[in-house]
């Protein structure tokens, strides 16, 4: 994220695209209200009419698996009408002629023909975006989880480049993550191409750095991904640890899941409760909650959090610094000695550029936004005010591609998945609160009312919705927030497994599933009307 939270209230218009943010990031979403309530505009570009939607002044209705036609389509307006910022192109970018080019064929009209977004809505956009002092661009993982996702989010980031929306305050490219601690897993190298602190594991150098540190050489090739892994699973992969994921309903393809894993010689699975993924497992070490664990988050906008224990662990409970420490020694491993998270995080401060100028200590009240290069320096709240770490922006020729899957006789309809405000991912948590459970009892299947007629359903009645990999039952909501042809569930209820249907294909660059793209069919589920059971 390139500007801090609070920079959420200053744009004059703000590009939200790909993000349900009122459900899914509702306390960030605040700011968004607060700028519009002194006047900014907002434009929304979402295959529902979400919350967001309603109060935008431009809702962008596109047909799922289409966002890059869609950026396509306004960059060249931008360029036509003469929008982009000349001086901010020249002297912090590179390719910005070639793009220019590039962008002339993509009229709105064509955008429309692939979108079903009427080109002068694109125009609009394109208008209101260009022409803004300070345009500011949120997404989430309505634009990464696509074959195309890596395209998605260049193509955001050429839209910021061309306008010099960049480095600025109220400006800038912002995902918001979807769990509390995402970016500071990925700063500690929970990632198959880096070592901690975004370190590219092909750097001869890097390699060196952390051999000496660790004792230990490392191949100078990138890692496997959980895609890969599970491919790989009784294969080359042998055995497995899974530390806080419920892979069985949250990754696509529950089917092939649950045989990869039951495939390994054995697998290891740490967890607060007894997950349908634990219930694989050969064995499950218990660890302790949030709230009974000292340790570090890094949120969204880069702040790095101390995080204190306010009651102790039940039971055999422990942190999962301690399990895996545990673990690594009892392996024979070198280096695993630590006590406590302070030494943890100091060998992290240590060993990453990022957090090099912090400390255990210096995290008391979590001022910092890293980088933080220095003992000293005040931390970084916006990035690339003054550069960009490669030295220049750097835009990218993007073509639009279809869905790895697309419609067929077979499957006529499309499903796109979410999260919804009143359960957490999984429901590993939340599904355990009765209060939870009175607001959302159930999963349901969004549908048109005109589809509801059509397809001989009924509001409130039973469905069978079925993709190439299996078919699920899930109950009916008639609603326009879903357009004609599209339906959306959340992945959240086991016992309404919708990730049994998705994994039609993954992004070539980072194996992210297409989870927001799927195929499907929608029919009556037989002998069941309204009171009836989905079991």
């Amino acid at each position: 994220m390139s500007n801090p939270l609070r920079d959420m209230e200053e744009p004059d218009v703000y590009f939200c695209i790909g993000t349900n943010m009122t459900e899914a990031h509702p306390v960030a979403a605040t700011r968004i209200k607060k700028g519009l309530a002194r006047g900014a505009r907002l434009v929304v570009a979402d295959p529902r009419r979400i919350r967001l939607a309603e109060i935008a002044d431009l809702h962008l209705q596109l047909r799922v698996g289409t966002d890059a036609s869609l950026l396509l389509g306004i960059a060249h307006v931008i360029a036509r009408e003469g929008l982009v910022d000349e001086s901010f192109m020249a002297e912090r970018t590179t390719g910005g002629v070639d793009f220019l080019e590039h962008v002339r064929e993509f009229t709105p009209e064509w955008a429309e023909s692939v979108t079903d977004v009427p080109a002068a809505d694109i125009e609009r956009a394109a208008l209101m975006y260009g022409g803004a002092e300070r345009g500011a661009i949120y997404y989430t993982l309505g634009i990464t989880e696509h074959v195309c996702g890596v395209d998605n989010v260049q193509s955001l980031c050429n839209l910021a480049l061309m306008t010099g929306n960049v480095g600025r305050e109220g400006t800038g490219i912002n995902p918001m993550r979807g769990q509390n601690n995402i970016q500071g897993a990925g700063d500690c190298g929970a990632l198959p191409t880096n070592y901690p602190g975004f370190q590219s594991v092909l750097d001869p150098a890097n390699r060196a750095k952390f051999a000496a540190v660790y004792g230990r050489e490392a191949d100078l090739e990138k890692g496997m991904t959980k895609v890969q892994a599970l491919n790989l699973a009784g294969d080359r992969i042998r055995a497995m640890f899974i530390d806080g994921e419920n892979t069985v309903v949250t990754d696509p393809d529950r089917q092939h899941c649950e045989k990869a894993l039951g495939s390994l010689d054995f697998l290891v699975v740490a967890d607060i409760f007894m997950t349908e993924t634990a219930e694989l497992a050969d064995v499950v070490f218990p660890a302790s909650g949030w709230a009974e664990t000292d340790g570090v988050f890094t949120n969204t906008e880069r702040r790095v959090q101390r995080v204190r224990a306010a009651v102790p662990p039940p039971d055999e409970a422990r942190p999962d610094w301690w399990i895996i420490n545990e673990l690594a020694r009892r392996m024979g491993f070198q280096n695993f000695e630590f006590e406590s998270p302070k030494e943890i995080f100091n060998e992290l401060c240590e060993l990453s550029p990022l957090y090099h100028g912090l400390d255990w200590d210096r995290i008391e009240h979590g001022e910092y936004q890293w980088p933080v290069p220095e003992a000293g320096h005040p931390g970084t709240p916006r990035l690339h005010e003054d550069e960009f770490p490669n030295g220049r922006g750097v835009f990218k020729l993007i073509r639009y591609r279809d869905p790895a899957e697309t419609l067929s006789d077979a499957y006529p309809v499309w499903l796109t998945t979410g999260r919804r405000l009143a359960s957490y991912h999984s429901r590993t948590q939340t599904g355990r609160a009765k209060g939870i459970d009175y607001l959302l009892p159930e999963e349901t299947l969004e549908v048109h009312p005109d589809d509801v007629a059509e397809w001989g359903l009924e509001d409130g009645g039973w469905a069978t919705m079925a993709s190439p990999r299996g078919e699920i039952s899930i109950r009916v909501q008639a609603t326009n927030r879903s357009p004609r042809g599209t339906v959306f569930a959340s992945f959240s209820f086991a016992d309404t497994p919708v990730n049994d249907l998705t994994g039609g294909g993954y992004d070539p660059d980072t194996d992210t599933a297409e989870l927001k793209v799927c195929p499907v069919r929608v029919t009556p589920r037989e002998g069941l009307g309204r009171g009836g059971t989905g079991a």
